[in-house]
C-alpha cells in the first residue's frame, strides 16, 4: 500500500510558525465577534429601564438574535465550504461591526431587534469560517487544537461583559454598551484579510469546491453519532445560552439584599466563561487522550453533575448570594467542556477539510434552534415562576441529556489524530 509522508509541520501544525500565527489570528477575531454579542447581557438592565420592557419583551431581542444565528449557520456554513475560510471569517468581522453599530443608534426596541439579529447572521459565518481553515493546518490533535480556539468565544464572552461594565461604570447607557464594540471589531477585520491563509492540506478543500455538497450532507445526516450529537448540541446550547443571557440578572436579583450594583453582578457573571475556560482545555486534552469506549461514560457523568448544580443554584444562591457566584462558575466548568466539542473537533472529524464548515455548522444550528428558547420562553417563566422555576426546567432538560449521551455510538464519534 502506497503512503505520502507529511512533513512535520503539517501533523503537528501547532508546530509551524504559520499555523501558529493562523489560531492566533482567528481565536482574536472570534473573541471580537463576541465583543458584539456577549454585551447584550449587560444591556438587559438597561433596555428594559429605558423601553418599560418586561424580561420576556427583552428576552425577545435574544431569542430572535438566536433564530438568526441559527439561520446564519446553515445559510453560511456551505458558503463558507465554497468560498473559503479566509473570505467568510473576514466578512463576518466586517457586517459585526456594521450591525453592532447600528444597534446602539437604533431609536426603539423593535429596531435594535432587526439590528441584533443582523450582528447575530453575521457572525454566525464566523466559527465554520474557523473550522474551515483548521483541517488544513493541524492533521494531529485537533482535540487540543479547537480546544485552544474554543477559549475564544469564552474570553470573548468575559471580555465583553468586562469591556461593557466598565462603560456603564463611565456613565455610559445602553447605547454605548451595545456601540463601542463595533469600534474595535474593524482593525481586527482588517488583520484577518492579510494575515489568513489556507493551509498545506488544503488540497481536499479545492477538489471538494468543485463537487456538490448534497451528497456528503445527506451522508453526515443519517449517521447514528452524527444525530446524537446534535441532539446534545440542542440542550446544551440552551443551558449555555440561557446562562450567557440571564446570568448577570441573576446574580442582581439574589444580592439585591446587599445593594450590590449591576457592575459588580456583571463582575462576578464571568466566572461562568472563566471556569469554561479550563473545562475546554481539559476536555480538548482529554478527547485526544481517552480511549472511544470511555468517552460516553465522561460525558453522561458530567451532565449528571451539571443537572444537580442548575437545580440547587436558586435556593442556594438565595441563601447566600456569595454561593451563587461560586455555582455559576460551577456551571461554566461543566457546560463549556462538553459543549466545545460537539461544533469543534467532533465537526472537524465529520466533515474534514472538504465540509468541515458545513459540519459545524449544522451542529451549532441545531443547538441555536434550542437555544432561541433561553430569551423569551425563558424569560415568561421567570416572570411566572422566578429563577427557581426556570432553572428546574433547564436541569430537567440537562438530566435528559446526560442520559442521552449514554448512546453516544463510539465506533461513530468522532476520532481526533
Amino acid at each position: 500500500m502506497d503512503t505520502v509522508e507529511i512533513p512535520d509541520t503539517v501533523v503537528a501544525g501547532r508546530r509551524s510558525p504559520r499555523a501558529r500565527v493562523t489560531v492566533v489570528v482567528l481565536a482574536v477575531g472570534y473573541i471580537a465577534i463576541y465583543l458584539c454579542r456577549k454585551n447584550l447581557s449587560v444591556a438587559v438592565p438597561l433596555l428594559q429601564q429605558a423601553f418599560g420592557a418586561t424580561k420576556a419583551e427583552v428576552g425577545r431581542v435574544a431569542s430572535l438574535g438566536t433564530l438568526a444565528y441559527a439561520l446564519g449557520k446553515l445559510t453560511l456554513g456551505p458558503i463558507v465550504d465554497r468560498a473559503g475560510g479566509r473570505a467568510g471569517f473576514a466578512s463576518a468581522l466586517v457586517a459585526v461591526a456594521a450591525f453592532g453599530a447600528l444597534g446602539a443608534v437604533s431609536p426603539s426596541l423593535s429596531l435594535l431587534t432587526l439590528a441584533y439579529a443582523g450582528n447575530r447572521f453575521a457572525g454566525a459565518g464566523g466559527w465554520p469560517s474557523m473550522m474551515k481553515l483548521v483541517p488544513t493546518w493541524f492533521d494531529a490533535e485537533k482535540g487540543t487544537v479547537v480546544a485552544v480556539l474554543s477559549l475564544s468565544y469564552v474570553f470573548g464572552g468575559a471580555l465583553a461583559v468586562l469591556l461593557a461594565r466598565e462603560v456603564v461604570e463611565y456613565g455610559g447607557g445602553f447605547r454605548a454598551v451595545l456601540g463601542v464594540p463595533s469600534l474595535l471589531v474593524l482593525p481586527v477585520a482588517i488583520v484577518a484579510a492579510v494575515a489568513l491563509r489556507p493551509g498545506p492540506l488544503a488540497g481536499g478543500a479545492a477538489e471538494a469546491s468543485r463537487m456538490p455538497l448534497g451528497p456528503s450532507i445527506r451522508a453526515m445526516l443519517v449517521r447514528p453519532g452524527f444525530v446524537v450529537i446534535c441532539s446534545l448540541s440542542f440542550s446544551l446550547t440552551l443551558v449555555r445560552e440561557s446562562f450567557n443571557t440571564w446570568s448577570v440578572d441573576f446574580l442582581a436579583s439574589v444580592q439585591a439584599a446587599s445593594a450590590r450594583s449591576l457592575g459588580t453582578a456583571a463582575l462576578q457573571s464571568t466566572g461562568f466563561d472563566l471556569a469554561g475556560a479550563l473545562s475546554i482545555l481539559g476536555a480538548g486534552y482529554a478527547y485526544d487522550r481517552t480511549p472511544r469506549r470511555v468517552r460516553r461514560f465522561v460525558v453522561g457523568a458530567v451532565l449528571a453533575a451539571l443537572a444537580a448544580v442548575i437545580v440547587a443554584l436558586p435556593e442556594l444562591g438565595a441563601r447566600a448570594p456569595g454561593s451563587g457566584v461560586w455555582l455559576v462558575g460551577t456551571v461554566g466548568l461543566l457546560v463549556y467542556g462538553p459543549y466545545s466539542l460537539l461544533a469543534g473537533v467532533f465537526a472537524v472529524e465529520v466533515g474534514g477539510v472538504a465540509a468541515a464548515a458545513t459540519a459545524a455548522a449544522i451542529i451549532d444550528a441545531v443547538g441555536y434552534f434550542a437555544g432561541i428558547l433561553a430569551g423569551e420562553a425563558l424569560g415568561r417563566l421567570l416572570d411566572v415562576g422566578g429563577y427557581t422555576l426556570g432553572f428546574r426546567c433547564l436541569a430537567a432538560i440537562t438530566a435528559l441529556s446526560a442520559v442521552l449521551a449514554l448512546g453516544l455510538e463510539t465506533g461513530d464519534a468522532p476520532r481526533s489524530g
